[in-house]
């Protein structure tokens, strides 16, 4: 008896597991007869395009509440441009629900990516990127190094009324910057913090001993750095001088 009794409970377990899927397979419980008629999105969009991402998420929810892929309509969100993360949900009876988080752009990265100001990756093309972007670069794996040092940079230079414009860090693991105005500023691959530090501190007695803008600054001396400068502004041409009018009396 006791063997009969599993083989029934088996049977039926068997029969819980197969039967809605033979129900969706059959059309029982398709669209017609369990459709889903809400779309509900979340989400704060200054980027993403609200009317597009209806678009791309509405074929999905054609097959009924019980044969929507949940996956695959998460997956064809998240693809977006701007789409950080992404969640799709079904709520009883008939409510398809999604979740966007956007990216939030903080730098480009390289010449065909942004970072988001979580730390994420994402392709720049096909998207409208704003302007004033600093620029970042270096390996993949090293996002957080790149960071880090771009935010030190523009606190060590805050004093002096210059921001970083941009840093990178090359593959063979040497740093540079580019400082507002266009000056690029070769730091190396060792003690680039100090480094940094003693520059930013003596730069602006540097600059106001100098007519010209400062070009290039190298600071891979171990006692020291090498200056170039550049041309100097072209002054601004006179103006007509000024006619005297002169009245009757």
């Amino acid at each position: 008896m006791t063997a009969l009794l599993r083989i029934l409970a088996w049977a039926l377990a068997v029969a819980l597991v197969s039967l809605p899927v033979v129900a969706v397979l059959e059309g029982w419980i398709g669209a017609d007869r369990w459709p889903l008629r809400t779309l509900r999105v979340h989400g704060q969009f200054q980027r993403v395009d609200e009317a597009q991402l209806r678009r791309t998420v509405l074929p999905y929810a054609r097959g009924g509440f019980f044969a929507v892929d949940l996956e695959r309509a998460q997956g064809a969100v998240a693809g977006l441009p701007w789409v950080e993360h992404a969640e799709v949900r079904k709520r009883w009876p008939d409510v398809l629900e999604v979740r966007v988080v956007e990216h939030r752009p903080f730098a480009r990265w390289g010449d065909d990516r942004l970072l988001s100001e979580h730390g994420r990756l994402f392709p720049a093309a096909g998207v409208d990127v704003p302007s004033g972007l600093p620029r970042l670069a270096g390996p993949e794996a090293r996002v957080a190094d790149v960071v880090a040092l771009y935010n030190e940079s523009r606190a060590l230079f805050a004093g002096s009324g210059i921001d970083v414009r941009a840093a990178t860090l090359d593959p063979r693991g040497s740093w540079s910057l580019v400082l507002e105005g266009g000056a690029r500023v070769l730091v190396g691959r060792h003690d680039a913090r100090p480094r940094l530090a003693r520059f930013a501190r003596m730069l602006p007695q540097l600059l106001a001993q100098q007519r010209q803008p400062m070009a290039r600054a190298d600071l891979r001396y171990t006692n020291g750095f090498a200056l170039s400068w550049g041309e100097p502004a072209p002054a601004a041409a006179p103006g007509p001088a000024p006619q005297s009018q002169e009245e009757s009396a």
